[in-house]
C-alpha cells in the first residue's frame, strides 16, 4: 500500500484506544467530500481518495476496510441496490431528469465485527450534506449501527474483502453525465 495510507492511519489512530481509533478513522473518511469519480471507484485506485480529497461510497469504504483491518477488525462489504431518483433530494430539474433515466445503482458500505456483532458502518456522506436533508452520520459511538446513506430498493449482498476487485462500479455515458452534474451541483452547494 502507498505510504499515504500508512501516514493517515498513524495520524488518525496512533495513541488512541480501539474505540477512539475506530471513530477517528470513520470521521476522517466521512469528512472527505462526497463526489463520484469513476477513476478511483475500484480496488486498484481507491487510495487516490486521500490525494484528491473527494470520493464516493466505493473508495471511502475500500479505505475504511483497509484501515479497520489494520486495527485487527474483521470487515465485510455490503452492497445495496438503490435508485438515484428515489434519493430524497430537491434536485434541479435537469438533474432529476437524468436521475430518472438511470438504472438501479449500487451502494457500498461496510459490516464490521464489533464485540462479536456485525454492525453497519456507512461513512459516505460528509457533514456539509446534512442541510440537504441527507442522512449524515454526524456522531457515531463506534459500537452501534450507523445510518445507511441511501434507501435501498432490495436486500444487501455481503462480500468478503478478498472480493474487492469484483466490486468495481460500471459507468456508462448516462451515468457519467449524471455524476458530472451531481458533483457540480454538490460543489456549488458547498460554496453557498
Amino acid at each position: 500500500m502507498p505510504e499515504i495510507v500508512d501516514e493517515k492511519f498513524n495520524e488518525w489512530a496512533k495513541g488512541k484506544s480501539d474505540v477512539e481509533a475506530r471513530i477517528s478513522i470513520f470521521e476522517r473518511i466521512r469528512d472527505i467530500p462526497y463526489a463520484t469519480i469513476p477513476e478511483i471507484a475500484d480496488s486498484a485506485r481507491y487510495v487516490d481518495i486521500l490525494r484528491i480529497r473527494k470520493g464516493s461510497c466505493t473508495p471511502k469504504h475500500l479505505l475504511l476496510c483497509d484501515m479497520y483491518q489494520r486495527l485487527g477488525m474483521s470487515v465485510l462489504y455490503v452492497i445495496y441496490p438503490f435508485r438515484w431518483d428515489e434519493v430524497e433530494l430537491d434536485y434541479p430539474p435537469q438533474l432529476m431528469k437524468l436521475a430518472r433515466e438511470l438504472p438501479t445503482s449500487h451502494h457500498l458500505a461496510c459490516m464490521v465485527d464489533v464485540n462479536g456483532e456485525l454492525i453497519l458502518v456507512d461513512a459516505t456522506l460528509d457533514p456539509a450534506l446534512k442541510s440537504l436533508g441527507l442522512p449524515v452520520n454526524e456522531s457515531w459511538d463506534g459500537t452501534s449501527n450507523t445510518l445507511l446513506a441511501i434507501n435501498p430498493c432490495g436486500e444487501g449482498q455481503i462480500h468478503h474483502p478478498m472480493e474487492a476487485s469484483l466490486l468495481t462500479a460500471q459507468y456508462d455515458e448516462e451515468s457519467k453525465a449524471f455524476y458530472d452534474k451531481l458533483n457540480h451541483w454538490l460543489e456549488e452547494f458547498r460554496r453557498l
